[in-house]
C-alpha cells in the first residue's frame, strides 16, 4: 500500500487520485485580483468608462442571445429546468440574471447562483455576490460548504448530502494555477485601467489649469527678487483669477518687471496622450471587445463596424453564453440529456453570416429535412403546435 493510500484511505467511489492534495492545500478563502477588490471594482467600473462600458457591453450581449432547449434532439422548451432558467425568480428574468452573473465573472472571475427549493422542488435561482463568499475546503478537493459572510452574519451552504443539486452553483474563468477560483479579465487590464486613470486625472488637472500645460513669470525688476508679501498676493492673484477653466481665456495683467513665458505642449506630453489611447486599446483587448466596438480611436484591425461587431458576439459573447448556460444546466439537470444551442439567428450582427449557412444548406441534397433543421441549430424535429 502506497502512502498516499495510508494517509487519505482507500476512495470508496471513483474519483481523481490528487483530488486529496488539492483539498490539503487550499488556503480556505478566496483570492482575488486586489487586496482590496472592492475599492479596486469600484475604481474600475466608476472612474474609468473603457472597463465600465467593455463589461457592459459583454454582460449585455451575452444575456441578450436566446437559446433552445433540446433532450436527445427534441425541443424541450418545457423541461422544469428550461422554465425556471427562463424565469428564475419573481424579481428577474433569464436576461437580467445573465448580466449579473456575467458581470461577477468579468470582475472576479467568479459568480454564485443560489437554489431555493420549496417541497423538494426547485423555485427560484438567486445571484450571490462573490466579495461575500468563503470556500470551506472538503475531503475529496471540491467545497464542503460556501459561507455567505454579510456584515458578521454568516449562512452556510453544505454542497452535499441531500437530494437533487447543490443549493450552489460556482461558476468560474479558467485559471491555470488556482484550483477553486477563476481568473478575472479584471485583474489583466489592472495596469492598463491605472494608466488611463493617471491620464485622465493629468487630462483634468491641464484643464484646472487653463488648459496651459505649464507657465513661468518672470520678475525682471530691481534685484530680481520678490518679497514674501509680494510673493504671497501674487500667488493668490494666479490662483483665484487666473486658474481653472471658469478663467480660461482672461487676460492677465501684469505689473512692472513681470513677464509671462508660456510653455507648449512638448513631445513628452503628447506620448502622454497616446498612452491614454493605447491603455485604453489594452483595456478593451484584455476583455476581447474589438476597440471600434466602444468607439476607441486609432484602431484598424476591423474593416468596419459590423465586422467587429461579428467578431465580437462570435469570439466573445457567445463562448460565455454557452460556458454560462452550460454551467447551469449542468447543475439543475443533470443526467438527463438536456441541452441548451444558442439561437444564433436572433442575433442581429450575425444575420449576414446565417444567411450564407442556410443557402448552403439548402443546396445541400444529400440531407434530410431532420439533419438540415439540426445543421442550422434547431431541433431535428419539429415542435408539435
Amino acid at each position: 500500500m502506497s502512502f498516499l493510500s495510508t494517509l487519505f484511505g482507500a476512495p470508496s467511489a471513483k474519483r481523481s487520485r490528487t483530488a486529496a492534495l488539492v483539498a490539503l492545500s487550499g488556503p480556505g478563502r478566496a483570492l482575488w485580483s486586489s487586496p482590496e477588490p472592492r475599492r479596486f471594482h469600484a475604481e474600475a467600473l466608476a472612474r474609468n468608462p473603457v472597463a465600465a462600458r467593455a463589461v457592459a457591453r459583454i454582460a449585455q450581449a451575452v444575456a441578450e442571445i436566446p437559446f433552445q432547449f433540446t433532450v436527445d434532439g427534441a425541443e424541450a422548451s418545457a423541461h422544469p429546468a428550461a422554465l425556471l432558467i427562463e424565469q428564475p425568480n419573481e424579481a428577474q428574468g433569464r436576461v437580467a440574471l445573465t448580466e449579473l452573473l456575467v458581470t461577477h465573472l468579468l470582475l472576479t472571475g467568479n459568480a454564485f447562483v443560489e437554489a431555493v427549493a420549496l417541497d423538494g422542488r426547485l423555485r427560484e435561482l438567486h445571484v450571490l455576490r462573490p466579495d461575500r463568499m468563503r470556500l470551506v475546503p472538503g475531503a475529496g478537493g471540491r467545497p464542503a460548504a460556501w459561507d455567505y459572510e454579510v456584515e458578521g452574519r454568516t449562512v452556510r451552504f453544505a454542497q452535499d448530502g441531500g437530494e437533487g443539486p447543490p443549493p450552489v452553483l460556482h461558476l468560474t474563468l479558467p485559471h491555470p494555477f488556482d484550483d477553486h477560483f477563476g481568473l478575472a479579465p479584471l485583474q489583466a487590464a489592472a495596469a492598463a485601467i491605472d494608466i488611463h486613470n493617471a491620464a485622465t486625472q493629468w487630462t483634468k488637472a491641464l484643464l484646472d489649469n487653463a488648459a496651459r500645460p505649464s507657465g513661468a513669470l518672470v520678475y525682471s525688476g530691481g534685484d530680481g527678487t520678490l518679497s514674501e508679501d509680494q510673493y504671497e498676493r501674487l500667488k493668490a492673484e494666479l490662483e483665484q483669477g487666473f486658474s481653472g477653466s471658469r478663467n480660461a481665456g482672461r487676460p492677465l495683467l501684469l505689473e512692472g518687471g513681470l513677464d509671462w513665458k508660456a510653455l507648449s505642449l512638448s513631445p513628452r506630453d503628447m506620448d502622454f496622450m497616446e498612452a491614454k489611447h493605447g491603455a485604453a486599446r489594452e483595456i478593451a483587448l484584455a476583455f476581447g471587445v474589438p476597440p471600434i466596438v466602444l468607439g476607441i480611436p486609432g484602431d484598424a484591425t476591423y474593416a468596419n463596424y459590423q465586422e467587429a461587431n461579428r467578431a465580437f458576439c462570435r469570439d466573445t459573447a457567445l463562448p460565455l453564453a454557452r460556458r454560462v448556460m452550460g454551467g447551469l444546466i449542468g447543475w439543475l439537470a443533470p443526467g438527463e440529456g438536456l441541452a441548451a444551442t444558442p439561437d444564433e439567428d436572433a442575433i442581429g450582427a450575425l444575420h449576414a453570416e446565417r444567411e450564407s449557412l442556410w443557402r448552403r444548406v439548402e443546396r445541400a441534397p444529400f440531407l434530410t429535412e431532420g439533419e438540415k433543421r439540426e445543421a442550422v441549430g434547431y431541433a431535428r424535429e419539429k415542435p408539435e403546435i
